[in-house]
C-alpha cells in the first residue's frame, strides 16, 4: 500500500511538473510572439526602405523557435510525443548515458550531507 501511494505521488508530481512546463511555454510564447511580430514589422519595413529582401532573413530562425514553442504550448504536442519516443529509445538502448557522476546516491551519502548541513546550521 505504501509503495502504491509513493508511485501515485510520483506520478502526480510528474504531471504537475509537466503542467508547469506547458504553462511556462505558453507564458513565454506571449512575450516571444510579441517580439517576433514586432521584429517582422521592423524587418519588413527595413527591407522595403532599403529595397533589400536579405534584411528579412532573421525572420526564418525566429519562426522556427516560435513554431516549436507554439506546438509545445498549444499544438498537437507532436513534439512532446517525439521527445517521449526518443526518451524511451535512450532508456532501452543507451542507458549508460543516464548514469550519475560518482554513481547513484546511497543512504550513507544522504546521511553525510544531512549531518554536514545540520552541523553548518548549528554553527551559525
Amino acid at each position: 500500500l505504501q509503495l502504491e501511494r509513493q508511485l501515485l505521488l510520483q506520478n502526480l508530481m510528474r504531471e504537475r511538473q509537466s503542467a508547469m512546463q506547458i504553462a511556462w511555454t505558453r507564458e513565454f510564447l506571449k512575450y516571444f510572439g510579441t517580439f517576433c511580430g514586432l521584429a517582422a514589422v521592423v524587418l519588413t519595413t527595413g527591407a522595403i526602405k532599403r529595397k533589400n529582401p536579405a534584411v528579412l532573413l532573421p525572420i526564418l530562425p525566429l519562426s522556427f523557435v516560435f513554431s516549436y514553442h507554439y506546438d509545445m504550448g498549444y499544438g498537437t504536442l507532436v513534439l512532446l510525443r517525439l521527445k517521449k519516443g526518443e526518451a524511451e529509445t535512450i532508456l532501452d538502448t543507451q542507458s549508460t548515458l543516464l548514469e550519475l557522476p560518482k554513481g547513484p546516491l546511497t543512504f550513507e551519502d544522504l546521511e553525510k550531507i544531512r549531518v554536514s548541513q545540520s552541523n553548518s546550521f548549528t554553527e551559525k
